[in-house]
């Protein structure tokens, strides 16, 4: 008898289906997992076997059981099919009746066949719609994360007995319905407040125009100066995130196994590797690619303390998203493309000692030292960098003002106020921001006055700017338009990002 079951299968963050096929024919007893599982994967049999015997209380025919994971030309890795292979073998057996259309079930077993939560949910729901199918049984902790995605019924499922008895009637499960109260929860535990730093207004102006357009930023500047400090309370001034945003940071955590102690990700993330981390552990990878920092940034920052310190492999592989916003893996098998559409803030000394330019040390690096410093920063990645600023050390009056600065709360309030600006401007497209805008969108939303044009043109010609500088000046000065809540770029909006674009300080 062949006893068939729906499941899936996430290959990236993308879900697949995958049929679960069991066979049985009586003769000696053997159990066989077959289409390409991982270790994980294979060991099912034996968990699917001590459930059944022991806990449902069947006794297993003599025979060979064979399980067929189609399509078999991809990879099943994960305990994920413990569930669906239970029911597919005890329907083969003739235990239970159970109609698979319309229906995908998932989930890891314990060995006393309570269900246990499962990566990836969120992506295989959204598949569950895409393909028209109604219902989705899943583990019961997974349910609020399902729920994400409308149209498909979320059957939530305490152990393999609460199942049967859901299929024989004896115990109605009603879908899940979730809360919308706790939906979102936007307040940020970063205990970085911006007006905890002293001073340093030129580099705080620049941290709210990269937060309102999202452009990558470089900070420059002596140890002690606050570049750490203005890093970490960039996330405080950040506009909220959408909630298809939400979605898709979701996926990702979900897809690297990173939200078993949340439902849903809800504010944006700050990620801040350390600089001797691996190139796979930055970019992401492995046998079966998982997604690296960069992803786990997506619509969030990306903080890069030392960033000469960095390998120059793991740097320049900063390219292709810092540009197209996306990151491919490609293996062997498989290749996998993930979102990384982060904010990249930076942080890096004038020199190897970290004292070139300060009025109060004395530089102990040669001309020679100081050049090779800086070129551990290549020309190319530099030209991705829309904000570059020199952060100086503040004086001691500075420093011991009692004079309250700005919160983050009302720079935040400033910053969501010109964020919708550009949510308006781009509806009905995949943009939130204004670093997202390719060259149709530039020349759509971007129009200079004559002023404006002439200003760009000598900047052009005196600072030998690249073609890439000229559109992200354009972009930048577009972020500040929408801060001044101007329709239009003006030459004073031009002025200023030039000002950022070449590492100026106060």
């Amino acid at each position: 008898m062949i006893s068939k079951v729906i499941s899936a299968a996430v290959i990236g963050i993308e879900a697949q289906i995958v049929h679960v096929e069991v066979h049985f024919a009586r003769g000696k007893s053997k159990f066989i997992i077959v289409g390409l599982p991982d270790k994980a994967c294979s060991e099912s049999k034996d968990r699917v076997t001590a459930i059944i015997k022991n806990y449902l209380g069947h006794r297993i025919l003599a025979g060979t059981i064979t399980v067929n994971l189609a399509p078999a030309d991809i990879i099943k890795s994960g305990p994920i099919y413990d569930f669906p292979i239970t029911i597919a073998v005890l329907n083969a057996l003739g235990y239970i009746k159970f109609d698979p259309k319309g229906k995908i079930i998932i989930g890891e077993l314990s060995l006393d066949g309570r269900t246990r939560h499962a990566d990836s949910v969120l992506s295989i729901a959204e598949l569950a719609r895409k393909k028209n199918i109604k219902e989705i049984f899943i583990p019961d902790v997974n349910s609020f994360e399902a729920s994400l995605v409308p149209d498909v019924d979320i059957i939530p499922i305490k152990s393999i007995y609460n199942f049967i008895d859901h299929i024989e009637k004896k115990v109605k499960i009603n879908p899940f319905n979730r809360d919308n109260d706790i939906l979102f929860n936007n307040k940020s535990n970063s205990s970085f407040d911006i007006s905890y730093i002293k001073g340093q207004n030129y580099a705080k102006r620049a941290l709210e125009i990269a937060a309102t357009g999202s452009h990558n930023i470089l900070l420059k500047g002596p140890p002690g100066s606050g570049k750490t400090m203005l890093s970490k309370s960039l996330p405080t001034i950040m506009p909220k995130l959408t909630y298809k945003e939400c979605l898709s940071l979701t996926k990702i955590y979900s897809s690297a196994g990173m939200l078993k102690n949340k439902h849903f990700i809800s504010s944006r993330p700050f990620r801040s590797p350390h600089h001797s981390i691996s190139h796979v552990g930055l970019v992401g990878g492995g046998s079966i690619p998982k997604p690296g920092e960069i992803s786990l940034a997506h619509r969030g920052v990306l903080f890069l303390d030392e960033f000469t310190e960095f390998s120059a492999r793991s740097i320049e592989s900063l390219r292709q998203p810092m540009e197209d916003g996306i990151v491919t893996i490609s293996r062997a098998k498989v290749s996998i493309t993930f979102p990384s559409k982060f904010l990249l803030i930076a942080s890096m000394n004038p020199c190897k000692c970290g004292w070139f330019g300060d009025s109060t040390h004395t530089c102990t690096c040669t001309p020679y030292e100081i050049k090779q410093y800086n070129k551990r920063i290549s020309g190319p990645i530099l030209d991705r960098l829309d904000l570059q600023i020199e952060v100086k050390n503040i004086d001691f009056k500075c420093i011991n003002t009692t004079t309250s600065s700005e919160n983050s709360s009302n720079v935040q309030k400033r910053v969501q106020k010109a964020r919708n600006l550009q949510l308006k401007r781009f509806c009905g497209t995949n943009l939130v921001s204004n670093n997202d805008m390719g060259q149709r969108e530039i020349n759509k939303f971007i129009k200079l006055d004559h002023n404006s044009e002439n200003l760009l043109e000598k900047a052009m010609n005196q600072m030998f700017l690249t073609a890439r500088s000229y559109f992200k000046i354009l972009k930048v000065s577009r972020t500040i338009a929408d801060l001044d809540n101007s329709l239009k770029i003006k030459a004073d909006h031009i002025a200023e990002a030039l000002r950022y674009r070449v590492g100026a300080g106060e």
